[in-house]
């Protein structure tokens, strides 16, 4: 008797129902080559401020990207509806309105509802950031002037490489 004919019906590896619905609803795993500007340019953002959008989520209206600060600048009085997760790459800096700076590996977490104004270091900043929800930027008396959110910055990528013929990453898209 084969090895086949004696198994009985336990003895048969059961099929996992996750990896069935897995296979038939997950989406594939997303591999970004960022050492050239062809996965995602560098776009300029506001002044002495650049963005390299890495991923769109407008399910969770969440978007990941890095932002580079030219030495000194600053962006503007702003303040996150959702939760912010930073990992600082290369250079540092602060918040003005805090006595913490952050530097090459340090990881930052931001909670909504804080209003802050963000210093690059003399020698700039490139930081990865996982933003939720909605950044609203201020003038000098408070004023709400700008709210962005995931299509916001969906405008600000697509936009820019339409303008500059430049060819929309679909991975970037979740």
């Amino acid at each position: 008797m084969s090895n086949i004919e004696t198994l009985s019906r336990h003895d048969l590896p059961e099929v996992d129902p996750i990896d069935v619905i897995t296979q038939e609803y997950g989406r594939p795993d997303v591999y970004l080559d960022l050492s050239t500007d062809v996965t995602s340019p560098w776009i300029p953002w506001t002044e002495g401020t650049w963005l390299k959008h890495i991923m769109f989520d407008v399910r969770n209206n969440t978007w990941h990207q890095v932002l580079k600060v030219e030495p000194g600048a600053k962006l503007g009085k702003h303040r996150h509806r959702g939760p912010v997760v930073g990992v600082v790459l290369e250079g540092g800096w602060k918040y003005t309105e805090y006595d913490w700076n952050a530097k090459k590996g340090d990881i930052i977490r931001e909670n909504p509802g804080v209003i802050h104004t963000l210093l690059a270091d003399p020698g700039g900043m490139t930081t990865f950031f996982t933003v939720s929800a909605c950044l609203e930027f201020f003038d000098d008396q408070n004023n709400l002037t700008d709210t962005m959110d995931v299509f916001w910055y969906i405008n600000h990528y697509v936009s820019y490489c339409k303008k500059n013929g430049l060819p929309i990453n679909q991975d970037l898209f979740l």
